[in-house]
């Protein structure tokens, strides 16, 4: 298989009806943000972790809260399509930065998964949210795992595991399933030699055409705002990380949402396997889906988080 196979990252309207229409949907629009405004006043837009950083946070809504834990090298932007779909129907949606990513601070430290999930818990007390769906993509399953195993479940009632990394990439020892490590120290060398161009080349494998140029565009500007130092150590953690006997201890609802073309980490490799290891789980995985999922399947991944959140 192809080292880029793995973690690639990659009318006017006229005429006095359409001005109607317009006018109509502005005064809505404008209706909806004085109430959404109202009901933010006093909302934290930053929590600082105990060590000192301090993180960008986004909470949005009103109702049962969803937290959404961002993929490797994006900042918490990436899910403002998926938070309008959801307030829509009633629900709060919570979203961060990681330490490094986006507009949170960088302090040089702290990009292991212990420390990652420290920084969620200070979010979770922070805002003293409970009851959450847990939404963790890519590399924040191991984040998300970090923190159950560490702080148990009393403040999350249930957790999506999409397009996970978990639970554990590099081949070696008893994990018989995995990448070659030379494999993936290897992508890690041409990241440091040139980021921009290393996101452009996987962008095919990530997006599988399914998104259009602009939007693909959108998603690699948001990597390329993430620190390179962050990103690389970020890297390394989710790599190294051996999350299957931590996997076991979990004891609430569990959904893993996977698509059957996700090259940047495979079904079999990935979610099948959190599957065998997790209790209970409902697993749903998407036909033509990429890596991209949240975005080229946003509707499909609505109607089923919303089923699931609501359960």
């Amino acid at each position: 298989m192809r080292r880029r196979d793995f973690f690639s990252i990659g009318a006017a309207a006229t005429g006095a009806v359409a001005l109607g229409t317009l006018a109509t949907g502005v005064g809505a629009q404008a209706h909806s943000t004085a109430e959404t405004t109202a009901a933010h006043t006093g909302r934290k837009s930053q929590i600082v972790t105990s060590d000192g950083v301090t993180l960008r946070v986004r909470d949005w809504g009103v109702g049962k809260p969803i937290v959404f834990l961002t993929g490797w090298g994006l900042p918490l932007d990436f899910w403002h399509y998926n938070f309008i779909d959801l307030l829509d129907e009633g629900m709060r949606c919570v979203a961060y930065d990681r330490r490094g990513h986006g507009r949170s601070d960088d302090p040089g430290t702290g990009y292991d998964y212990d420390t990652l999930a420290e920084d969620l818990a200070a979010v979770l007390e922070m805002l003293d949210l409970t009851d959450v769906t847990l939404v963790a993509y890519s590399m924040s399953g191991g984040e998300a795992v970090r923190y159950l195993t560490k702080h148990g479940n009393a403040r999350i009632s249930r957790i999506v595991f999409l397009s996970s990394t978990a639970p554990c990439l590099m081949l070696g020892g008893d994990n018989t399933v995995g990448v070659p490590g030379a494999m993936l120290e290897g992508a890690k060398a041409l990241m440091a030699q040139d980021f921009p161009k290393w996101l452009k080349e996987g962008e095919a494998a990530f997006w599988l055409n399914a998104a259009s140029l602009e939007m693909q565009e959108w998603g690699r500007e948001l990597m390329l705002q993430t620190s390179l130092p962050a990103l690389l150590a970020c890297y390394d953690t989710m790599i190294r990380a051996d999350l299957r006997e931590e996997l076991k201890k979990l004891d609430l609802p569990t959904l893993i949402v996977h698509g059957d073309k996700d090259a940047s980490t495979p079904f079999a490799l990935s979610g099948a396997r959190i599957g065998k290891l997790v209790s209970g789980t409902q697993v749903k995985v998407y036909e033509g889906a990429p890596h991209g999922l949240p975005i080229t399947h946003r509707a499909q991944f609505k109607t089923d988080l919303l089923a699931f959140a609501r359960g």
